[in-house]
């Protein structure tokens, strides 16, 4: 199915979760926020929120500098 993934139309299987979403796009998912269809999804729902076809997920990363 198609979803849109920061921006990019992304093919996943259907009943993807958000949490394997993000392990397939980040080695290392600590200090991420995710947001599907401009609702924040918090981390310790990742793993039972599902996309759907035609979502948009928002991946961001924190980054340190100055």
């Amino acid at each position: 199915m198609d979803v849109t993934v920061n921006g990019q139309l992304t093919q996943v299987p259907p009943g993807l979760s958000v949490a394997e979403l993000v392990r397939r796009r980040l080695p290392d998912p600590r200090s991420v926020a995710v947001a599907v269809n401009g609702a924040v999804v918090r981390a310790g729902d990742w793993e039972r929120t599902q996309v759907g076809p035609g979502d948009t997920v928002e991946i961001v990363t924190a980054r340190q500098g100055g």
